[in-house]
């Protein structure tokens, strides 16, 4: 069976996810889950993009300042959700002149009680429209989504993949996958994307699970399985937070390795702003500091 190509990395790849803060505190655990993880070296680090554009500004201004203030190299969501084409290429714009050369492309949620999807009247419908516009702005390097398990709201797995086959020819350079907990699901979709002409890196989106209770309700959302051994795992712990945790690196780890073993070696970590666990997951797939820690500046500004 195809599975994916090894970089050539003696160490492998890592990228981090943060959201944008919506407090002060919030921005205080930010900036420390920065501080934590960069000296780990990742390829870049993303920050995400509310429903229907709803921490447009937020997002910007995190962006910027990681660029700023940090050697991290960032990338921005942006998503068709909620705004005419005329308005995100504007965000666009404002993305490279600030020096911003990383998109994650999105097609992106319909706000809550919007649902389901629907395109904006002037607006990009598809991710792989937005892909298409984003490159009649600048040069940007571009990642996708993937959906191992398929999109819950595509006709079923061949359609979803004749979808991501169309945001790479659009100009996507790599795809990331939504969380999942069985490594099979990976692996098959991998095979079937190699075996339908995809080249590029898919990139596995890994979701470390310290509250069980909110991982389930994320699930439920994009269609990902929570398999009954996970829910047996995490039974009894609602009130112990300390046991989830080794439990969740238990988890983590056991993925990381099975996947590492399959030829993968680039991992893309969903950190929900926090540090310790995605740090000491990178820690069991090889990866060492390359300068000790330092507090980033202006860390829990707000």
């Amino acid at each position: 069976m195809a599975r994916q190509a090894k970089s050539g990395q003696d160490r492998p790849q890592v990228s981090f996810e943060f959201f944008p803060p919506r407090t002060e505190k919030m921005e205080e655990t930010l900036w420390t889950a920065i501080r934590r993880l960069a000296p780990l070296a990742p390829r870049f680090v993303s920050v995400t993009y509310g429903a229907g554009g709803s921490t447009r500004e937020r997002t910007h201004a995190t962006v910027v300042r990681i660029l700023k203030e940090t050697d991290l190299t960032p990338a921005a969501h942006l998503t068709c959700v909620g705004a005419s084409r005329v308005e995100v290429l504007e965000v666009a714009r404002e993305y490279w002149d600030a020096g911003i050369r990383h998109i994650v492309a999105l097609r992106g949620d319909a706000p809550e009680g919007e649902s389901p999807y629907r395109p904006h009247a002037e607006g990009f419908a598809y991710a792989s429209d937005l892909v298409a516009g984003l490159m009649s702005v600048g040069d940007f390097e571009i990642s996708v989504a993937a959906y191992p398990e398929t999109h819950p709201e595509a006709a079923g797995p061949e359609a979803d993949l004749d979808n991501l086959k169309r945001k790479i020819d659009a100009g996507a350079s790599r795809a990331i996958t939504q969380f999942f907990f069985d490594v099979d699901h990976y692996f098959r979709f991998l095979d079937r994307a190699r075996a339908g002409g995809i080249t590029v890196p898919i990139v596995p989106g890994i979701l470390p699970v310290t509250n069980f209770k909110q991982v389930r309700k994320f699930s439920a959302l994009c269609g990902t399985e929570v398999p009954d051994w996970l829910a047996d795992l995490f039974q009894g712990l609602d009130d112990d937070a300390e046991t989830r945790q080794l439990v969740a690196a238990s988890v983590v780890a056991d993925q990381c390795r099975l996947l590492a073993a399959g030829g993968v070696d680039e991992f893309h970590f969903y950190t929900l702003n926090r540090a310790d666990l995605t740090y000491a997951i990178s820690h069991i797939l090889g990866l060492r500091p390359n300068r000790p820690p330092s507090p980033a500046p202006g860390a829990g500004a707000g």
